[in-house]
């Protein structure tokens, strides 16, 4: 049985930092490319950032490109999402996911195409 877990989320003050980690039991996670998407009350669900298989590629939303770094530790066969600056428009359930690649080179923020997912971890950015 796959199981995709986050961890990291809470709460941090506008202008904090947090870091998100992603790790999974039933694949090995070296071998998916990996997204971070976001849900927020009312909204829609958001494609944050995404890292290929192989780490050559990322791709990040405009909203948080300059503050939002997507990494992964092979040999910790874990993602993790580098949250600085934050604002409080960044608050949302935070989940990550797993996506069996065609190619090693690309990632996508579509979340139609991933394939495992985590049950999310609240990060709340307030004053």
């Amino acid at each position: 049985q796959v199981q995709v877990v986050e961890s990291g989320g809470g709460l941090v003050q506008p202008g904090g930092s947090l870091r998100l980690s992603c790790s999974a039991s039933g694949i090995d996670l070296n071998l998916f490319a990996v997204g971070w998407f976001r849900q927020a009350p009312g909204k829609e669900r958001e494609g944050v950032a995404c890292i290929s298989e192989n780490d050559g590629s990322t791709d990040y939303v405009d909203s948080a490109l300059g503050r939002f770094t997507i990494s992964r530790d092979k040999a910790k066969n874990t993602v993790y999402l580098s949250m600085n600056l934050l604002k409080p428009e960044d608050t949302a359930v935070y989940y990550c996911a797993a996506d069996a690649p065609t190619t090693i080179y690309y990632c996508s923020k579509h979340g139609f195409v991933y394939d495992y997912w985590g049950q999310g971890t609240q990060v709340t950015v307030s004053s």
